[in-house]
C-alpha cells in the first residue's frame, strides 16, 4: 500500500468566530500605522487584512487586492460578489495602493485573510487617517464558536475553532461536511498540545496513542456514549485523529484537553460516509493527489492519466472500519459507499474502494472511461448513492503531458511554471456585464476594460487552475476563516495600455492606479451591439515590453430560460438554455456560475460549469447544486468569446479574453 499523508502542507487555516453569513456594510476610520480587518470591522496593531501607513495601503498576511480605480460611489455601488469572484485568480495581487491611486473616490476590492471578498471606497484621506466605506460579501458577524457550541476553553487553555475531514477540508455547515465513522479528521485551534511539540507521525503498526504531547480528545456522540479517538500527531495549533467506527451518527460534542484544561465543546455531525479526496497541493481543491496503481508515481501536468487508464485516489471518509481504528492492518477491506466517480462529467469504473491498511486512510481505484475528456484540469468528484458529492478536484488526462488547446496552454508549461520561483503573467480583458440594479427593479450594464501584470510565487501559480475542461463543473465551499491563499504578488509596470473600439469611438487609455493593475470604465457605445474586434496596444514599461493583442467580443447570447432558472431545486440540478442571433464562434464558451448562502449560516457555496457555446444548452448536475447550502444568492451566465495567449518580454505568459455576463438573483431550495 502507498502511504501518503500530506498532513502539514495539506492544511489550510479555516478558523474564525462568526455567526450569520450575509453582506456586511460599514464605515471605518483607520489611523496611520493601524491595520483593518474587514470581517470584524475593527482596527488593530496587527493581524488585519490591510495596513494604512499614512501614504499607502498594503496587504497583510495572505490578503490580496484589485484596485478598480477612481470610479467613485457609483462604481462602488455596482460592484458585486459575482462580478469580483471570477477575477480573484486572474488579477488580484498584493501590490500596495499608493501614489495617484490613493485618493478620495478610489475603489478597491480585497480577498481577505479569512476567505471573504470585500470592496472599499476611500471617503477621506490625510497623512494621519484613512476613511473608507466598505462591504464584506457573505461575511460573518457577531461571535461564537464556529460550527460548534459552548464558550472558550478559558484564558490560556485549549480552544477549538474548527473540525474538518483531513483531506476534503469542507467547512462545517455544508451538506457534505460531516465527519464519517472511521475517518481521519483534524481539530484546529490554539493551546491544544505542548507548544514545543513537532508534528511527528506516530507508528500505526504499534497502535496509535489516545494521549500525545499532553493532548487528548473526548467525543460524546448522539447516544450519550463517550469515545476516545487516537492521534497521529499533536501540536498546539492542530490535532490529527481517527474517529472510532462505533461513534453513533448524528450530532456529537468534541472536547480537547491539555494540561488538565478542557476546551470549548465543538459540535460536529457524525455520518456514515463523507469521503474527502486528497489534493496535490494539500488544499482540498485543485489537482488531485492521484497515483499510478503500478508504479506509485504521482500524476501531474507532465504525467497525465491516459484515457481508459487506472488511477488511485487517496483520502478518508469512506466509512466505518473497526479493524483499523487504531492499528495498521494490511488486508484489503472494501467499503463501497461511493456509487459513482466522474471525471469531466463522464463516469469512471470503481475497481476498489475501501481500506488502505492505515487507520483512517482510504483509497479508491478507478479506471477512466476511454471517452473521458482530456485536458489539464478535468473535474473529478465522487458521489454517494444518495447523491452527495465529495470535495471537487481535477485530474490531468491525456498522453504524457496534458494539453488544453481551448485555453492555449500545455501541461509542460503548467508544470514548468509551477516549479519556478516566480511566474510573471499578464491578462488583458474586456467585460460587458448585466446585473440587477442596486435600487428598485430593472438592470444595469457595466462595460470595463482591464489589464493586470504581476509576478507571483510558482507554487501559488500551480494551485490557481482558473479554467477547466468544458462540459464539467467545479464547486467551491467557503466557511468562516477559509484561506485566501499564501502567494506573494508583485505588480509589473507595462507602460501605457490603450484599447480601441470597432465602433469608431476614440481609443481608451487604461488607468494604472497601482503598479501593474490597469482599468477603465467604458462609455456607452464603446462596446457596440454585436461586438467586434478590440485592438489592444501596450507601449511597454520598466518591467514588461511592448505588445499587441486583440480582444474579440462576439455577438452575445440570449439567456432563454432566465425566468425559470431563478428558483433552483438543489437535488434536481439546473438546465440552462441560450441562443444566438448569429452562430457563436467555435471557440466560444459559456460559464454558468451560482452562489448561495443561508441566513443564520456561516457558509457560502459557489459552482462554475463550462459548456461549449455552440451547444445552446447545458445542465448543472444535481450533485453540483446539492453541495450548496439552501438559501439565496445569484446565478450568472457568462460567454467567454476570445481566450488566447500573447507574448511580451518580461512575462512568461499572457492571456487576452472577453466576457459578456448576465446575473440574476436566485433562490436555492
Amino acid at each position: 500500500m502507498f502511504n501518503r499523508f500530506g498532513f502539514i502542507s495539506g492544511f489550510v487555516a479555516i478558523s474564525m468566530a462568526g455567526a450569520a453569513w450575509a453582506d456586511t456594510t460599514g464605515n471605518a476610520t483607520i489611523a496611520a500605522g493601524s491595520q483593518f480587518t474587514f470581517s470584524s470591522g475593527k482596527t488593530s496593531s496587527s493581524g488585519g487584512d490591510i495596513l494604512f501607513n499614512g501614504n499607502s495601503i498594503t496587504m497583510q498576511g495572505s490578503a490580496t487586492n484589485f484596485n478598480e480605480g477612481q470610479i467613485g460611489q457609483t462604481g462602488y455601488n455596482v460592484l458585486s460578489q459575482s462580478t469580483l469572484s471570477p477575477l480573484v485568480a486572474l488579477v488580484f495581487n498584493q501590490v500596495p495602493i499608493s501614489g495617484g491611486s490613493l485618493v478620495v473616490g478610489d475603489v478597491f476590492a480585497v480577498s481577505t485573510n479569512d476567505g471573504n471578498l470585500a470592496k472599499a471606497l476611500i471617503t477621506s484621506l490625510s497623512s494621519t487617517s484613512l476613511g473608507i466605506e466598505y462591504t464584506v460579501f457573505g461575511a460573518s458577524s457577531g461571535s461564537g464558536g464556529s460550527g460548534g457550541s459552548g464558550g472558550s476553553g478559558g484564558s490560556g487553555g485549549p480552544t477549538i475553532t474548527t473540525v474538518l475531514n483531513n483531506y476534503g477540508l469542507i467547512p462545517p455547515g455544508f451538506p457534505n461536511s460531516g465527519i464519517a465513522q472511521g475517518s481521519l479528521f483534524i481539530i484546529k485551534g490554539s493551546g491544544l498540545a505542548d507548544p514545543n511539540a513537532q508534528a511527528v507521525l506516530q507508528d500505526s503498526s504499534k497502535g496509535l496513542p489516545t494521549t500525545l504531547n499532553g493532548a487528548s480528545v473526548k467525543i460524546v456522540d448522539s447516544s450519550g456514549k463517550t469515545v476516545t479517538p487516537v492521534l497521529y500527531y499533536a501540536i498546539a495549533a492542530q490535532l490529527a485523529l481517527v474517529l472510532p467506527s462505533n461513534t453513533a451518527t448524528g450530532p456529537a460534542q468534541v472536547t480537547a484537553s491539555y494540561n488538565s484544561q478542557n476546551s470549548n465543546a465543538f459540535q460536529v455531525q457524525v455520518v456514515q460516509t463523507a469521503m474527502g479526496f486528497d489534493s496535490y497541493y494539500g488544499a482540498g481543491t485543485g489537482l488531485a493527489a492521484a497515483t499510478d496503481n503500478k508504479s506509485g508515481a504521482l500524476f501531474n501536468y507532465s504525467n497525465s492519466v491516459p484515457q481508459g487508464g487506472e488511477a488511485v485516489l487517496w483520502g478518508s471518509g469512506e466509512g466505518a472500519d473497526p479493524q483499523r481504528d487504531t492499528t495498521f492492518v494490511g488486508a484489503a477491506f472494501p467499503i463501497n459507499n461511493l456509487a459513482h466517480v466522474y471525471t469531466g462529467g463522464v463516469e469512471a469504473t470503481i475497481e476498489y474502494q475501501g481500506a488502505s491498511g492505515y487507520p483512517g486512510l482510504n483509497q479508491v481505484v478507478i479506471r477512466l472511461s476511454p471517452n473521458a475528456p482530456t485536458g489539464c484540469n478535468v473535474p473529478l468528484v465522487g458521489i454517494t448513492a444518495s447523491g452527495m458529492p465529495t470535495n471537487f478536484l481535477t485530474l490531468p488526462i491525456g498522453n504524457g503531458a496534458c494539453t488544453d488547446s481551448v485555453f492555449g496552454i500545455s501541461g509542460n508549461q503548467l508544470q514548468a511554471l509551477a516549479g519556478q520561483t516566480t511566474v510573471k503573467t499578464g491578462v488583458v480583458a474586456l467585460e460587458h456585464f448585466i446585473m440587477p440594479a442596486t435600487t428598485g427593479g430593472g438592470t444595469q450594464v457595466i462595460d470595463t476594460a482591464f489589464a493586470d501584470f504581476q509576478s507571483e510565487t510558482g507554487a501559488s501559480y500551480g494551485t490557481s487552475g482558473a479554467f477547466f475542461t468544458p462540459g464539467s463543473c467545479i464547486v467551491d465551499q467557503f466557511g468562516t476563516g477559509s484561506s485566501a491563499g499564501t502567494g506573494t504578488f508583485t505588480g509589473l509596470q507595462a507602460g501605457t495600455i490603450t484599447m480601441s473600439s470597432p465602433s469608431g469611438s476614440s481609443p481608451v487609455t487604461l488607468q494604472e492606479p497601482e503598479v501593474g493593475s490597469y482599468s477603465a470604465q467604458l462609455s456607452a457605445g464603446f462596446v457596440p451591439v454585436g461586438g467586434g474586434i478590440f485592438p489592444v496596444h501596450g507601449a511597454g514599461g520598466s518591467n514588461v515590453g511592448a505588445f499587441d493583442t486583440t480582444v474579440n467580443f462576439s455577438d452575445p447570447p440570449t439567456w432563454t430560460n432566465q425566468a425559470t432558472a431563478a428558483n433552483v431545486n438543489r437535488a434536481a440540478g439546473l438546465p440552462i438554455t441560450w441562443s444566438f442571433a448569429t452562430p457563436a464562434p467555435a471557440s466560444a464558451l459559456i460559464f454558468v456560475t451560482g452562489t448561495s448562502s443561508a441566513s443564520g449560516s456561516q457558509v457560502e457555496g459557489s459552482f462554475t460549469c463550462i459548456f461549449q457555446a455552440s451547444a445552446l444548452q447545458g445542465t448543472v448536475p444535481g450533485y453540483v447544486t446539492a453541495a450548496l447550502p439552501a438559501g439565496t444568492g445569484s446565478l450568472s451566465l457568462f460567454e467567454y468569446s476570445d481566450l488566447k495567449t500573447f507574448s511580451a518580454s518580461g512575462i512568461d505568459i499572457g492571456f487576452s479574453e472577453a466576457f459578456w455576463g448576465d446575473e440574476i438573483n436566485a433562490t436555492y431550495q
